[in-house]
């Protein structure tokens, strides 16, 4: 990347996630000596260069009590497989929705979703909430619930 010296500031003032305060962008601008139109205008310019590819909140799961955190994936007819991710992506309870090739034999799912519960008895109910919503209540799948809690943390630009 071919970053200027701001741009570089900027990255790493933000790769620890944004201050949680009404105005975040201007409290990363004061940290930088500059005004919270020029973040933005930086920002935006990052993302239509293709700097930065996706911009998201990371949400701690745990902390909130969510400790049932299941990976669903789905086995959905190819013709099919759009339009029940569309569904299942603005269920409330789904967290990510996303299509993958499938790999065969050792793997026929095409389609996954997170789900994040209070309890495993929550999520699985959800499940059969996001097939009947989706139209794939017939569709194979499998629920893998998580086991142990990783840190989670954004992108890192640059050494560091």
């Amino acid at each position: 990347m071919g970053l200027s010296a701001a741009e570089k500031e900027l990255l790493a003032a933000m790769q620890d996630g944004l201050p949680l305060v009404p105005a975040p962008y201007a409290a990363i601008a004061a940290r930088l000596g500059c005004s919270e139109d020029e973040v933005l205008r930086r920002l935006d310019a990052m993302a239509r260069d293709g700097t930065i590819r996706r911009f998201g909140v990371i949400v701690r799961h745990r902390a909130l009590g969510y400790r049932a955190n299941a990976m669903v994936v789905w086995d959905v007819p190819d013709t099919h497989v759009g339009e029940a991710g569309r569904r299942l992506a603005v269920l409330p309870f789904v967290t990510l929705c996303y299509r993958r090739p499938r790999r065969p034999p050792a793997w026929r799912y095409n389609l996954f979703t997170m789900i994040h519960g209070r309890d495993r008895a929550t999520v699985e109910t959800q499940v059969e909430e996001a097939a009947q919503a989706a139209g794939i209540g017939e569709a194979a799948r499998e629920i893998v619930f998580s086991r142990r809690c990783f840190k989670q943390r954004g992108a890192r630009y640059g050494a560091g």
